[in-house]
């Protein structure tokens, strides 16, 4: 199979899988108590673009190029997923009545934390597989 394609596979299974574990289970109560007002029901359309789109900007600005280490790819990942997640959660604060300072700082971190543990783990996937 194509590099880049088992870059964007792997990537996109391991953003994936933290996501769903941080975001349905170990983050849940906490976004449900600071923001929960102004959840609704996911949308599933939306969300799959997100991940599709989101692991594209991954492979294009973080691990995609020929001269991608996993420590590079760890140190850009966890830069890219900061300003990434940073971008939604400020404006966010900026223009939502409820939004709060502990979802902006816990939400900026878990992006961080998780674009550079999924783009590095894509890039040792993709290093050991093609």
């Amino acid at each position: 199979m194509n590099r880049i394609a088992v870059l964007y596979i792997a990537t996109l299974f391991v953003l994936l899988g933290l996501d769903l574990l941080f975001l349905g289970l170990i983050a849940k109560s906490f976004f449900a108590a600071q923001v929960g007002d102004m959840m609704g029901e996911i949308k599933p359309v939306p969300a799959v673009l997100f991940y599709l789109l989101y692991v594209v900007g991954v492979l294009v600005f973080v691990s995609g190029g020929s001269g991608a280490t996993w420590q590079s790819t760890l140190i850009y990942g966890a830069l890219f997923g900061l300003f990434c997640y940073a971008t939604f959660e400020l404006t966010a604060l900026s223009l939502l009545k409820h939004w709060t300072w502990p979802v902006v700082v816990l939400d900026i971190s878990w992006g961080a934390v998780v674009t550079a543990v999924s783009s590095t783990a894509g890039l040792l996937v993709a290093d050991r597989f093609t």
